[in-house]
């Protein structure tokens, strides 16, 4: 697969996923620093971001 900067801004920019379900999440970096965004699934505020491979 063809690696191109707008291909990976969409698959890695401001996506978290829940330290407990590891859900995916988008949101911004600084309300999922506050607090403020809580998984769909378990309701945690855990997140961490996605890990590029």
């Amino acid at each position: 697969m063809a690696k191109f900067p707008e291909a990976e801004a969409r698959w890695f920019k401001n996506v978290y996923v829940c330290k407990k379900c590891k859900t995916k999440r988008k949101a911004p970096p600084m309300k999922v620093l506050a607090g403020k965004i809580k998984c769909r699934k378990c309701n945690r505020h855990a997140f961490r971001s996605l890990r590029k491979k």
